[in-house]
């Protein structure tokens, strides 16, 4: 099938791009600039040029394939809330060009959503209230598509998906342990974060929008909750700097921004989703992984 991708280029998008590849499907990757266009064509993908600003692109991309994988996300956290809402947005606008067909869409969302620290699966639901946080609207734009019979799933990735190249939870958690001089847990550190390797994320993504299951929600996670404290202990080592607890008052002071998610706590199932998609988890787990010398090389 030829599968129209969404953040082709990006951390978890370039690895369901090469999935996909080596699962014989071909692969029309979202552009929305020369490198981006070059590196598609280097690994054998066919390009669209437009970006997530240009629906019309969007609708276009979609309408030229035969299953669509939306990967991108502006992880700007100083315009988190407005990133989210053009989520919602582009999640439409991709449904819209395969109403009235069965072509599936596989949207990602977030499993921190769901936090709340007890153990997690599939059919939990977000809040959905005027209440809920920004990225809900993920979830929020899914369920309207589901409502007019559209194929869409929902792919939910774990606060970590993490591999070569990672530039998301883990990295800012490296920095702020080098900016600080020591690497910190909250409490106890006991608080729970489920991860994955992003090359197992891509093989889940695959198997989604193979399987084209309508109304499915799967959990990208191939481990159920890794205690804060270990993640904060390896970085330590790693860093030369000591590992230790931060009250919730200091903790404010310590990660800032990141406050929210260095205190998240959400151990997740994913029995749902290796039943379902034959999917099973085979590369290094986060503990490994981040204690590799590439996740401390600035």
């Amino acid at each position: 099938m030829r599968v129209f991708v969404t953040g082709a280029t990006g951390f978890v998008g370039s690895a369901v791009v090469r999935e996909l590849i080596a699962a014989g499907h071909q692969v029309l990757g979202l552009a929305r600039s020369d490198a981006s266009a070059d590196a598609l064509l280097a690994v054998g993908a066919m390009v669209h040029r437009g970006d997530l600003d240009d629906y019309e692109s969007l609708r276009a991309g979609a309408s030229r394939a035969d299953g669509v994988i939306h990967t991108a996300f502006n992880h700007d956290f100083s315009r988190f809330a407005e990133s989210c809402a053009t989520d919602g947005k582009v999640i439409a606008a991709l449904g819209s060009a395969l109403e009235g067909s069965d072509r599936p869409l596989v949207v990602t969302s977030g499993i921190g959503l769901l936090a709340g620290g007890k153990r997690v699966t599939e059919q939990d639901m977000p809040d959905f209230g005027p209440n809920a946080m920004p990225r809900v609207a993920t979830e929020r734009a899914t369920a309207d598509l589901v409502a007019r019979g559209i194929n869409v799933s929902v792919m939910r990735l774990p606060p970590s998906v993490h591999g070569a190249g990672d530039h998301g939870f883990v990295p800012i958690l490296i920095g702020i342990a080098r900016d600080k001089g020591v690497s910190a847990c909250v409490g106890d550190g006991n608080n729970a974060w489920p991860a994955v390797h992003r090359f197992d994320a891509a093989r889940a993504f695959v198997r989604a929008v193979e399987v084209a299951m309508p109304g499915a929600v799967y959990h990208a996670v191939a481990e159920t909750g890794i205690p804060f404290h270990q993640i904060a202990g390896v970085i330590g080592r790693g860093l030369g700097v000591p590992m230790v607890s931060k009250t919730p008052d200091e903790a404010a002071d310590h990660f800032g921004w990141f406050t929210h998610f260095a205190k998240l706590d959400c151990p997740t199932s994913s029995k749902i989703t290796r039943r379902q998609l034959d999917w099973s988890p085979q590369e290094v787990d986060l503990l490994g992984d981040i204690d590799q010398p590439y996740y401390f090389t600035r």
